[in-house]
């Protein structure tokens, strides 16, 4: 599968904000590098003009070129499946009670701030701009093909406030619940990978935005601009890559006066560790918070390629010049064979040695906020 390291030499700005896909493709999927369109974000580099809210595209049948690596054939789920490596073992069970779990009512948050509220996995209610955002919303027990989660949801849904957007990284169930996004208004607005507009539709939604890598929607004053992920999709065994994956950054004017007019938060949504984290904070420079999964990385010769470890997760804050931590993807469902806590002790080792500030990093308890 081909690899693509190198920032792309044309911007979807130059081939027109209606490109065919074709079009979109030659342009490195939406990027605006070195391009007078647009609001300049960073030395050098130019964000193309955001696209219209629910518009309908036609996209390629798979984005299987997109891969970092090839998906695992025949012999890898054999090597698996004779491993038995699914899930831990009593030992590493153990540790279930110890995950941190801490729910508290929601702060307030002043105009300009923002805050983040770990809901579990990679679930997080975002108030940025003045909107509240939920990321890859999972409020169900279960998901399929997993266990009941080890720690309940740290918000209650009634508890949440009304609900501005929605973003999602990609459609793997542990990500794109059908459940829990039913129980939204189908007014909401959707802000999805693309490919995956036709699945949100069909459950009727109405507002809903698919953008290909380094394209971006507005709302209410907030940017939403999808990024890269060495990741992949499927929902059924016929539809591997059908739908894009990627992670977001949202950027929105912070508070009159404060240091740094625009805050901007990176939810990585689920990837490996590699080049895009470099890419994504060049575009990007002075990202506040990044969230970044942590869990579901063992075995490693399984899950190298599309989950990163805790140590590639510090990298990764670091590649991507981040202020700022949340670790995510771990202690909510049983997805791989590491020990339950390991995640959060060798996260907390890693930043250790990177002799940053501790309080930078954000290792929040399901259900904790946090405010910038």
């Amino acid at each position: 599968m081909r690899d693509q390291t190198d920032a792309p030499s044309a911007s979807l700005a130059e081939a027109g904000p209606d490109a065919p896909p074709a079009a979109a493709a030659r342009a490195g999927g939406g990027g605006g590098v070195g391009v007078g369109v647009g609001r300049a974000v960073g030395v050098g580099v130019r964000h193309a003009r955001p696209r219209p809210l629910g518009e309908h595209r036609l996209w390629p049948r798979s984005f299987a070129d997109r891969l970092t690596t090839p998906l695992p054939g025949l012999r890898a789920f054999a090597r698996l499946a004779r491993e038995g490596a699914f899930r831990p073992g009593p030992e590493g069970l153990r540790g279930i009670p110890d995950l941190p779990y801490a729910p508290a009512p929601l702060p307030a948050v002043a105009a300009g701030a923002v805050s983040v509220t770990w809901a579990g996995h990679a679930s997080w209610v975002l108030r940025i701009g003045g909107l509240t955002v939920l990321t890859d919303p999972v409020w169900s027990r279960r998901i399929l093909g997993t266990p009941a989660r080890m720690t309940p949801v740290g918000v209650r849904w009634e508890e949440l406030p009304p609900v501005d957007a929605v973003v999602i990284s990609h459609n793997h169930y542990d990500h794109l619940d059908a459940p829990t996004l039913k129980r939204l208004p189908r007014t909401t607005p959707l802000f999805v990978p693309a490919g995956l507009a036709r699945w949100c539709r069909r459950r009727g939604f109405t507002r809903v935005t698919e953008l290909d890598w380094w394209e971006s929607v507005e709302l209410g004053g907030v940017r939403f601009e999808f990024v890269p992920a060495h990741h992949w999709s499927k929902r059924s065994l016929m539809d591997a890559c059908r739908t894009l994956w990627g992670g977001w950054v949202l950027s929105a004017a912070g508070a009159a006066g404060a240091a740094g007019a625009v805050k901007k938060v990176y939810f990585a949504g689920d990837t490996g560790y590699g080049h895009w984290f470099g890419e994504i904070g060049r575009r990007h420079p002075g990202i506040d918070l990044a969230l970044l999964p942590i869990g579901a990385y063992a075995p490693r010769w399984w899950l190298r390629d599309v989950h990163a470890d805790p140590e590639e997760a510090v990298q990764a804050c670091l590649d991507l010049g981040a202020r700022r931590m949340a670790p995510m993807h771990w202690g909510t469902f049983v997805l791989s064979s590491e020990p339950v806590m390991e995640p959060l002790q060798r996260v907390r080792a890693a930043w250790a040695r990177t002799g940053l500030p501790r309080e930078h990093l954000w290792d929040l308890p399901v259900g904790a906020s946090r405010a910038l």
